[in-house]
């Protein structure tokens, strides 16, 4: 695989250049068992972590007893709250504020509890034993005495009025009193409409579950006051600038952070976690590593879970269906203490959102931020865009069957039309491409939404409700903040692309080496890919809110031209002609007018080796940091068809047609995989996936067997198909798509599911809607009927 490439390799660069389905060089390491968890690293003199864990939710922390447990065989420290003095906690640095103009409550977050727990799962000690097993049983040795406190746990019981308060510090248990758009317009336009739809409308909680659990190893290095963490995240470098800075109090060169193969994350494995700080203080305690690792049913209860927001949603519409204005009103889950992302989510992303792809004039959205027992939220797939899409989508369909209107039709009226381009959005955001009308309708037409009716005739022959619903998304990517370009030609003839996003499953090597062929005409088997190592970046991202390609691809387009600038020089002293007539063209540079060249390899090889020439390049790697760029706008139009069987409320999916506009495809098939991944999560939140705690704060959906995720026999077969229309934001013209299938899905999927319903007299059903609950809704239409 490493032969010198020959010259009609460069010549057909775009054989695996972008646009190409090309197979990812990822796997063969992945599905051979050969990839690098955090899990699987065995340091030398390791020890190892269990975490002693609150078994309530809330309740004063009066004491810790250790002593049988430090006793025990193989047993080398105990870490409490009392030997973490000096450190920081973990921070949240939004600067949102409440309707007042005062700043966002930020209550402490402590590594490991002192005096409170305030969930189930809370760590409070850190047993470090020589074996697993050992740390295991001395864990269980360890007496926490805990003096029991009311618990709530949703936003509604914290608000109430004499409710147990989380922190003393956060009145209310409120966090944060969001609102966001124009408040009077919207009254106004509320004033005027001829119909206002309205719905409550709840996005439930999840367990986020990722294959991987969460897993770290600490180090610490005596000789210059240095730590080491390996860890699975989503960016090396913010981790360990958050990390130094916030929690070890150390500068930045101080610590390392190292990501080798991660098992998905879905915004999970982004933030610093409290289970951190104690492991590297307890490797510099006994001077080797201190090895932990998340049991599945520790997860559930201490990796963050995400959604959880209940809200009030309107539409208002003139006579003719225009749409006015629509307002949101409700209540946030923080869980016991803030994320440090939280609650962008819950707010901010789903105002800008829910305005989608339509003509919307002004909105109003007003989000209660409150704290609970229990676990904290954080990102989860979207992160808010699903969220604001299934609230506007979902009020359409209602809109539609309450006034008349053809629910296509009320779509197409209110469409942001190409014409329109760039499109200044009530959220404050200017929209720089997309043909909204065209993806649906070309949308409606793979999907046969003309021949639905023949379908649900024969499933009503069958004794089974069917319905068909529309998605109509649209999602607002994170802007691609500073990330690095870096391009190394190694000794070896290979060539590293140096980026801060993190691959944990996307797959960012094959389409970041299809850029770079495309660009420098090197070939894809000889390009590497290093993310995972703070120590070795400039600048990094990380990977999030679907920027990934839009950041460390454009840091390759600009790094590339730094490499080609760098090769003419070094190409002109080699072929000793003027710099002025040296052309770089499929990956090599030539002398204008003539057959006399060298390869950008072979250059490379050259100016490492030494030049001549005292002024030529000493090499041709580059390290360059891309500077911030604005957002893109993925978009596109999801139909889902549902069955049900009135008998057992069994809810499926049966058929389902996307057509999405992700700007230019750098490879379509892992395009493609993204998308069907975001999709069958969004099934699964809308129709399985139940989050329930009893009214003492435990966990009830603790384990697979109690939480259903989706299998791949709930999954339809899905099809696919592109009408992009390029960003002008980024030299790619690339949008994102990992996080567009669950937008497209929760409300194409629900949409469908009330169309079935509603002959029955169902005009709403909240997620997830599970057999029971379609079942009992189904009985009480009945009853009323």
């Amino acid at each position: 695989m490493n032969a010198r490439p020959d010259a009609r390799d460069f010549a057909t660069p775009q054989k695996f250049g972008i646009g190409q389905p090309v197979k990812r060089a990822e796997d063969p390491v992945l599905v051979r068992g050969e990839g690098r968890y955090t899990d699987d690293l065995r340091l030398d003199g390791q020890a190892y972590g269990v975490f002693v864990r609150s078994p309530i939710a809330h309740g004063h922390l009066r004491g810790l007893d250790a002593e049988a447990a430090l006793a025990m065989p193989g047993v080398l420290t105990v870490i409490t709250a009392a030997d973490l003095g000096g450190y920081g906690t973990i921070g949240n640095g939004l600067p949102f504020k409440n309707q007042d103009g005062t700043p966002m409550r930020k209550p402490p977050h402590p590594s490991l509890t002192i005096d409170r727990v305030r969930y189930v799962g809370e760590p409070v000690a850190l047993v470090v034993a020589e074996t697993l097993a050992e740390a295991r049983d001395a864990a269980e040795a360890v007496v926490l005495d805990i003096e029991d406190l009311p618990v709530v746990t949703t936003p509604d019981e914290a608000a109430s009025d004499g409710a147990p308060l989380l922190h003393d510090d956060a009145p209310g248990n409120l966090a944060l009193d969001f609102r966001t758009g124009d408040q009077a317009a919207t009254e106004a336009a509320f004033a005027k409409a001829t119909h206002v739809a309205s719905l409550d409308l709840l996005n439930n909680r999840l367990v986020i579950n990722p294959m991987e659990p969460r897993s770290a190893i600490g180090v610490y290095e005596p000789e210059d006051g240095r730590f080491t963490l390996h860890v699975g995240s989503q960016g090396v470098f913010g981790l360990r600038n958050s990390l130094a800075e916030g929690v070890l109090k150390l500068p930045r060169d101080k610590v390392r952070v190292l990501t080798g193969h991660v098992g998905g994350s879905f915004g999970m494995k982004a933030p610093v976690y409290p289970e951190y700080l104690p492991l590297l203080e307890a490797a510099k305690r006994l001077g080797r590593p201190v090895k932990w690792t998340d049991l599945r049913s520790e997860s559930f209860l201490s990796d963050h879970h995400g959604r959880d927001v209940a809200v009030t949603a309107d539409l208002a519409l003139d006579a003719e269906g225009h749409f006015l204005a629509f307002r949101v009103k409700g209540r946030a889950n923080m869980g016991a203490y803030l994320n440090p992302l939280a609650p962008l989510f819950q707010t901010v992303n789903i105002a800008r959102n829910m305005v989608g792809v339509y003509r919307t004039p002004v909105f109003d959205v007003e989000v209660a931020c409150l704290f609970t027992n229990t676990t904290p939220i954080g990102a989860y797939r979207g992160a808010g865009r699903p969220e604001g899409n299934y609230f506007i989508e979902r009020l359409i369909d209602t809109a539609a069957a309450e006034t008349g209107h053809d629910r296509v039709e009320l779509r197409r009226r209110n469409h942001i039309r190409p014409a329109d381009m760039p499109y200044k959005a009530p959220s404050g955001l200017t929209y720089d491409s997309g043909d909204f009308p065209a993806v649906l309708d070309r949308a409606l037409k793979a999907a046969d939404w003309d021949g639905f009716a023949a379908r649900r005739a024969g499933s009503e022959a069958n004794g089974k409700l069917r319905g068909i619903g529309i998605g109509d998304y649209l999602e607002i990517t994170a802007p691609p903040t500073n990330e690095m370009g870096g391009i190394r030609f190694e000794p070896d003839g290979t060539v590293t692309i140096v980026t801060g996003t993190l691959d944990y499953g996307q797959g960012h090597l094959t389409p970041f080496a299809q850029v770079l062929h495309d660009r420098l005409g090197i070939p894809l088997d000889r390009v590497r890919l290093l993310q995972g190592d703070s120590d070795q970046l400039i600048a990094g991202g990380g990977t999030g809110g679907s920027k990934s390609l839009m950041a460390s691809g454009t840091a390759l387009v600009e790094a590339g031209d730094l490499v080609i600038a760098k090769g003419r020089e070094a190409a002109s002293s080699v072929l000793e002609a003027g710099l002025a007539d040296i052309e770089f063209r499929d990956g090599r540079f030539t002398i204008a007018g003539t057959d006399r060249g060298i390869g950008l390899l072979e250059l490379a090889a050259k100016v490492r080796a030494g030049l001549p020439d005292p002024s030529a390049p000493k090499s041709l790697d580059v390290a360059h940091t891309h500077k911030e760029s604005p957002s893109a706008f993925p978009n596109g139009c999801h139909v889902a068809e549902v069955e049900v069987d009135p008998e057992t409320g069994v809810a499926t999916v049966v058929r389902y047609t996307t057509v999405n506009d992700f700007g230019t495809l750098v490879n379509p098939m892992l395009v493609e995989g993204q998308l069907h991944g975001g999709i069958v999560q969004g099934i699964g939140q809308a129709l399985m996936e139940r989050t329930a705690y009893d009214e003492q704060g435990q966990l009830v959906t603790g384990s697979f067997m109690d939480y259903c995720l989706p299998r791949a026999s709930d999954a339809p077969f899905m099809g696919f198909e592109s009408h992009a229309v390029p960003a002008t934001t980024n030299p790619l013209g690339v949008k994102g798509c990992g996080e567009a299938g669950c937008a497209g899905s929760l409300p194409s999927v629900m949409n469908a599911l009330v169309d079935a319903l509603r002959p029955r007299g169902i005009r709403h059903i909240n997620m997830p809607a599970t057999p029971q609950a379609i079942w009992s809704a189904l009985q009480n239409a009945e009853a009323t009927a």
